[in-house]
């Protein structure tokens, strides 16, 4: 007879136990404590004062306005109070920021301190001795919403950028700012997605996340759980809820260490017009995956022009890195340094052909012919965000135009002049002011024409074979 073996009762509150052990050992809680402790005394309050032009109100008596009668006895009251309202106000807002260096240098966003006249950086007056300070913009860039100031201090704490790109979609990120005033929040959540395009701008990349962000996290860093910076908060979508938007390290750093050095950001130039691909195209190219961007044109004497790259050429990959459409071609080239060297990956003819490349500096010494003069498009690029060129024969025969005389738009700043006037790539401008323009300098001359004297300019372009006029709006200068 077998000797009896007598087991433990296992009963209800065991088994909660075992349960709850299994659990928090295969997901343990996030604490972000000693993160928080770290990066708060490196993150700022950035708030501002703008000056703007006052607008006039209605008053009671408007009703009499323009009567024969009335006029004498309210038209001088009404003029005391438009007078009032038209006065210049000042303006406040809020935003945050974080510092990168010991002796004071503090990334923000553009949109927080653009037209600002007066900037006050708090810091955390639990960890400083001094907790206000007057900053400078040391740079700005608007094309990336990127701003990097100056405050007179030293031995201050400071972050560091991590690395955007290694991040994956799923990670704990930790953000850091004023919303709606309130400084130094903290709040947690994961990277929801990377690559999103929210139309912002030529070089949307941003990372989104669904740590809570609201008005007034602008400017402040979003960590990884190494207290690195990985992201710049930018952005929130208006109808939704857990849904922010930051600027990747991987673009900033570059952006901000330019603003740091030059006080301007230097981007790279291929000299190329591209489009993307449909499966049409992708097929009559003997693509499968249909990735890339598609070679409209070489612009001469450029980069493009100088290494080989043809019309109809595939741009699929820069420098080994792939390329998967015009938008992440644009994002690519611009972070390339002027003067460095690039390998650009082409389909040509159902097969790869590798080219090496000088990367020249975009906007900067490219006049329509493609030769260096030291000024280039000074009105056309600097302040309609336009570059163009004389049309060629083939832009002729491509664009269907009735003539070889205008300028060719071969690039657009959304945000620019012209850009938010509605030109377009592949315009072509045919006169300004009523006066032809066949080239950079001539369009250049009615612009500052127009500065001077009207305060706008008036543009005849043809698009398609439709001519039409476009009035733009200039600074004018006196």
């Amino acid at each position: 007879m077998g000797k009896k073996i007598y087991l433990p009762a296992i009963t209800g509150l065991s088994l909660l136990l075992i349960f709850i052990s299994s659990f928090a050992s295969a997901s343990p809680i996030a604490d972000f404590r000693d993160l928080a402790k770290s990066a708060i005394p490196t993150v700022v309050n950035v708030s501002t004062e703008r000056a703007e032009e006052g607008r006039p109100f209605s008053t009671p008596f408007d009703f009499f306005r323009g009567h024969p009668d009335m006029d004498r006895f309210f038209g001088p009251f009404e003029d005391f109070y438009n007078n009032r309202s038209q006065r210049p106000r000042t303006t406040h807002s809020l935003g945050s920021g974080f510092i990168i260096s010991a002796d004071g240098y503090i990334v923000t966003n553009n949109h927080v301190v653009e037209g600002a006249t007066s900037i006050t950086v708090n810091l955390d007056a639990k960890n400083h001795t001094e907790a206000q300070y007057k900053a400078e913009v040391v740079g700005a860039d608007p094309e990336t919403d990127l701003a990097l100031l100056k405050i007179q201090a030293d031995n201050l704490p400071f972050l560091q950028f991590g690395d955007s790109q290694s991040l994956e979609v799923g990670e704990w990120v930790l953000a850091i700012g004023s919303p709606l005033g309130l400084d130094h929040t903290v709040t947690a959540g994961i990277v929801s997605a990377k690559g999103r395009n929210i139309q912002s701008g030529s070089y949307d990349d941003f990372l989104q996340t669904d740590a809570s962000i609201n008005r007034g996290n602008s400017g402040g860093p979003l960590l990884n759980m190494k207290g690195e910076v990985v992201g710049i908060n930018t952005a929130i979508a208006q109808r939704a809820q857990g849904i922010g938007f930051a600027i990747p390290s991987s673009m900033a750093q570059r952006i901000i260490g330019d603003l740091k050095e030059h006080r301007k950001v230097s981007r790279g130039w291929l000299g190329v017009t591209i489009q993307n691909l449909d499966p049409s195209m992708s097929k009559a190219l003997g693509m499968k995956d249909g990735k890339g961007a598609l070679v409209n044109s070489v612009l001469p004497g450029q980069p493009a022009a100088q290494a080989g790259i043809k019309d109809g050429d595939v741009i699929i990959a820069i420098n080994e890195q792939k390329i998967a459409d015009t938008e992440q071609l644009l994002r690519t080239v611009a972070l390339l340094s002027p003067g460095s060297k690039a390998v650009i990956t082409v389909w040509r003819d159902g097969k790869e052909e590798k080219l090496n490349l000088t990367v020249a500096e975009r906007g900067q010494g490219q006049t329509a012919s493609g030769k260096d003069d030291g000024g280039g498009a000074k009105g056309a690029d600097k302040i309609l965000g336009l570059n163009v060129r004389p049309v060629s024969p083939e832009d002729v025969r491509r664009f269907n135009l009735k003539g070889n005389s205008g300028l060719l738009i071969v690039a657009v700043d959304e945000q620019g002049l012209a850009g938010k006037a509605g030109l377009q790539q592949g315009d072509v401008i045919l006169a300004a002011n009523k006066q032809s323009v066949n080239s950079v300098e001539e369009l250049d001359a009615q612009i500052g024409a127009a500065g001077k004297q009207r305060g706008a300019l008036l543009l005849q372009i043809t698009r398609q074979g439709r001519i039409f006029f476009k009035a733009i709006e200039l600074e004018k200068k006196k």
